[in-house]
Parts: C-alpha cells; sequence; structure tokens
C-alpha cells in the first residue's frame, strides 16, 4: 500500500485538501513533498499489509474509509496518513 503522510492534525483543513492530495499522489515519487494551502504532504513510502492492522488496534488512532475510492485514512499525532492499495494508486481519480 502506498502511504502519503498529511502533516496537520487540523480535519477541517484536512478535508479541504484532500481530493487535491488524491489527485496528485500519483505525481509523488517516494520521500517527495509537496506543500497545499500550507499543509505539507509527502509518498512516505510503502506501508506493510500488517500496518493497518497494527495501527488500528491503537486506541489514539481514528481510522476512516473512503470505500467509493477503497482508501483507508489513519489519523494520528499531527498526521492524516492516506493508505492507497498499490492497484489503485495509479489509478485514483474523483
Amino acid at each position: 500500500m502506498k502511504c502519503i503522510s498529511v502533516y496537520t492534525d487540523n480535519f477541517e483543513l484536512f478535508s479541504d485538501i484532500f481530493e487535491h492530495v488524491v489527485e496528485s499522489q500519483s505525481q509523488l515519487n517516494e520521500n517527495d513533498e509537496q506543500e497545499v494551502e500550507g499543509v505539507t504532504y509527502s509518498h512516505s513510502g510503502e506501508a506493510p499489509e500488517h500496518y493497518l492492522e497494527r495501527m488500528s488496534q491503537k486506541p489514539e488512532v481514528v481510522v476512516m474509509r473512503d470505500k467509493s475510492r477503497n482508501l483507508t485514512i489513519l489519523q494520528h499525532g499531527n498526521v492524516f496518513e492516506i493508505l492507497i492499495p498499490a492497484e489503485e494508486s495509479s489509478t485514483v481519480v474523483s
């Protein structure tokens, strides 16, 4: 799974930029960073399959799903992580 990290703890701001981040993620190479509306986001590499399971068991982690695009979003601390299945990472569009 491709992991895109969005560095903010503000859910409203994250919601505002979510579409832009998802649409532009295919242009990011691993460890590339971009900024939108003052928020940095980056391609954080590939997350192993057990990462989602392990993180979702932690009480401080919020797990959200975008079923229409098969995306999982984790929120913890000052970061949101968008997990994109490998077969979806190059074809996600809105």
